[in-house]
């Protein structure tokens, strides 16, 4: 029985949206998987990791992921909780033309386009895709307006890609390649450490002695390679459980809180409130089908 489940959320000439569920444990890495297209993805919940030969690459709700064409890995999962997320695809020449504003060069390599394996992705590209995903799922009648979610699917393969490609810019550092090869590790290694326990009380020295470092040289490392620190990668990871976790309704704020690694419900609300601008009962109340209208309203680009 597969452990990977799809289901079709939209589907035009020009794109298609796709939810995907996997219900995996912790292990592998398992046998080798190819692409068989050139697809983005945004996750909503989980953890798991895709092997490049010695290379490893962490995926979660901080990230946008990469599949292009043809591609080939093998996948691990670092937790128990399984993954969900959206799938992204659009037809090849328009792939490559979005790409092509950011990277002349993709007439070279019109089958793979992505010359990276995962992006950044901030808070406001998250809750937008959310919010669609959610429209998309409502079943509301009449559907959205095709041309509308066209659009939309559009700009957001834009944003991830214009944000990945900025997050691939001229190195500063003057490490050679193989040092930047091996903070890189270090800092994937992290990544997945600090997601496979997201509900747990978790320290600097505890992650560095996981992966076989100083607790300096890791918060030196992790926040070059990643962008911002080990602590604010962690809260990200927590806050975005989150969404998925009210929009499945869950109720009571503190347990739920406290699941998350949370120290209390006030915790939780004040970091949830500078993340989103909204408290968590605010958010639960939006994400029912009863606000899908004011949603749509917020998604104008």
């Amino acid at each position: 029985m597969s452990m990977l489940e799809y289901t079709s959320l939209y589907g035009s000439a020009l794109a298609s949206v796709s939810n995907y569920g996997c219900t995996a444990c912790r292990g592998g890495p398992a046998a080798e998987e190819i692409s068989d297209g050139n697809k983005i993805v945004l996750m909503r919940h989980g953890v798991f990791c895709r092997h490049f030969g010695k290379q490893a690459v962490t995926s979660d709700v901080n990230h946008v992921t990469f599949f292009s064409d043809g591609s080939s890995y093998r996948v691990s999962h670092p937790a128990d909780c399984g993954d969900r997320g959206t799938i992204l695809s659009v037809l090849p020449r328009v792939l490559n033309d979005i790409i092509r504003e950011f990277d002349p060069s993709i007439d070279d390599h019109p089958d793979r386009p992505f010359p990276f394996h995962a992006g950044p992705c901030n808070a406001t590209t998250f809750y937008r895709h959310r919010e669609l995903v959610l429209i998309l799922e409502s079943g509301q009648f009449p559907p959205p307006d095709p041309l509308w979610v066209d659009e939309k699917v559009l700009q957001l393969i834009a944003d991830v890609l214009g944000a990945a490609f900025q997050s691939q810019g001229p190195q500063k550092s003057q490490h050679r390649p193989r040092t930047n090869s091996k903070h890189a590790d270090l800092a994937e290694s992290a990544k997945s450490y600090v997601a496979s326990r997201i509900g747990q009380h978790v320290t600097l020295d505890e992650v560095a002695h996981a992966i076989g470092i100083s607790p300096f040289h890791l918060a030196r490392v992790f926040r070059q390679r990643a962008g911002l620190p080990l602590h604010r990668y962690l809260v990200c990871l927590r806050l975005r459980t989150s969404l998925e976790r009210l929009a499945a309704g869950a109720n009571d704020l503190t347990t739920l809180a406290l699941e998350l690694g949370f120290s209390s419900h006030s915790h939780f609300t004040d970091s949830f409130r500078r993340e989103f601008g909204c408290s968590p009962s605010e958010m639960r109340h939006s994400l029912t089908r009863k606000s899908l209208h004011e949603m749509s309203k917020n998604l104008e680009v």
